[in-house]
């Protein structure tokens, strides 16, 4: 197996590369890297419900939605602001 010698220069440019890298996303998840609209699969995976606990949110109005052509779609913005409106602080809700 042959040795490699790493100089402080290697290790200069590797760190550079990684912050680069870092930068990059973070900026992609301060842009919101998010759809406009999710579709239901998208939703379950997103907030790691069941099917069944969606329905339920659908139903019970917590959860807004638009349905176009059969499929049922959520703005992330709503889904967004339900998570907020819906915050525990301490133990308590407010």
């Amino acid at each position: 197996m042959p040795t490699s010698i790493i100089t402080t220069d290697d290790l200069r440019e590797f760190k550079l590369e990684l912050l680069d890298d870092i930068k990059n996303l973070l900026s992609k998840q301060t842009k919101g890297v998010l759809k406009k609209y999710l579709r239901s699969s998208e939703v379950m995976e997103l907030l790691q419900v069941s099917p069944g606990t969606l329905q339920n949110l659908r139903i019970n109005g917590t959860l807004p939605y638009t349905k176009v052509g059969g499929i049922i779609y959520y703005d992330t913005e709503e889904i967004q602001n339900v998570l907020t409106a819906n915050r525990v602080q301490n133990g308590l809700n407010p």
